[in-house]
């Protein structure tokens, strides 16, 4: 619907995961670019049988991300990807439960996937657009999945394709109950973070800890219940628009009978653009789904000057008003937490904030628990 602040995005992200991977080789001898696998051993010194080493220098068991997930059959499966970037698309079906992939590196900057598709690009058999869903860089439907220190991108940039009317642009699109993330990086403009279910009647939990998201329009979303633990969200500064909103953090599309949305607790928004030209959220009723009554809480997190204080949220579609929704907030703080009009921004009670925790979302599910 828009062009982003400036076409260099795209060759800041890749110099950043450049000087990331650099990070990564550099921190110690055991990433060295003879070993960069670092402390997770080598492709001839695996820990278990069911491990495999992506190198996009030759240096693993495959070049691609793909080509492992594709070697992977069944369930269980560790990847350990080394430092680079990994230009393509990744898919894990709903037979591969129980992965895990881990950036060898300790700062994600080092381990990125990127690809360029928007919901508008053009499939290469010629069969239409690729859709929202369709423009993920990485799509999750298995359940089990754990990621850390990963970066996960799409920087599709809008000024490229001016013509295009089907401006999303996914970074990562998971489904699967039980995944988790952690130290990882979603980045892009439209719909970067896609938190979904495989379907309706699907439980997806979702944790993530110590994550950073960066975007502009709906870049959280999904139906999934999903908890952002510590998590740093930025809303990125816009050329082509004059006037605020610019966009806006979050668009759950909760299932009407799921007691559990997303869940945002101990985090921070902060923002590129001027203060006040961002909404915290609109809800997303989806036309699969008509009923959904959209549920987002907040909680003890600083909410930056981005964000438009007096009216934080927005319709998304006049026929479901976010007041008819369930967006809550619970001591949060900073400049865009003020409550000038208390009607604007509902607050939970301090009984109702007890039940809002992130062991009631996830339920007998503990990943943030120590081992």
């Amino acid at each position: 619907m828009s062009r982003p602040a400036a076409p260099s995005r795209r060759s800041l992200l890749l110099a950043t995961a450049a000087a990331g991977a650099a990070l990564g080789l550099a921190a110690s001898p055991a990433t060295a670019v003879s070993r960069p696998f670092g402390r997770y051993g080598s492709p001839r010194a695996r820990r278990t049988p069911a491990t495999l080493y992506v190198d996009p220098h030759g240096r693993g068991d495959f070049t691609s991300v793909q080509a492992a997930v594709t070697a992977a059959t069944g369930p269980g499966w560790t990847l350990v990807l080394a430092p680079g970037t990994y230009r393509e698309t990744v898919t894990l079906d709903s037979t591969r439960t129980g992965t895990t992939w881990i950036g060898a590196a300790e700062d994600p900057r080092a381990t990125v996937i990127v690809y360029d598709n928007a919901a508008g690009t053009p499939r290469p058999d010629g069969s239409g657009t690729h859709g929202t869903s369709g423009s993920a860089t990485t799509t999750v439907a298995a359940d089990g999945f754990t990621a850390h220190r990963i970066t996960f991108a799409n920087d599709w940039l809008r000024a490229d394709h001016p013509e295009y009317t089907g401006t999303q642009a996914v970074a990562i699109k998971v489904q699967g109950d039980r995944c988790a993330f952690h130290h990882c990086r979603f980045l892009g403009h439209q719909d970067t973070l896609y938190a979904d279910t495989r379907d309706l009647t699907h439980l997806a939990r979702q944790y993530y800890a110590h994550c950073y998201a960066e975007g502009d329009v709906d870049f959280v979303f999904g139906r999934a219940t999903a908890v952002y633990d510590h998590c740093h969200f930025r809303t990125l500064v816009r050329t082509d628009l004059a006037a605020p909103p610019y966009g806006f953090v979050f668009a759950p599309s909760t299932a009407a009978a799921n007691p559990r949305g997303y869940l945002v607790t101990d985090s921070r928004i902060s923002s590129e653009a001027p203060d006040g030209f961002y909404k915290l959220a609109r809800p997303w009723v989806p036309s699969s789904d008509p009923t959904a009554r959209p549920m987002l809480t907040v909680r003890g997190t600083r909410l930056g000057a981005g964000l438009d204080a007096v009216a934080p949220y927005a319709n998304m579609r006049d026929a479901h008003p976010w007041q008819e929704q369930r967006f809550r907030e619970y001591r949060n703080t900073g400049p865009g937490a003020a409550v000038t009009v208390p009607a604007n921004r509902p607050q939970l009670t301090r009984a109702e904030a007890a039940v809002h925790t992130r062991a009631a979302h996830l339920g007998d599910w503990r990943p943030y628990a120590r081992p």
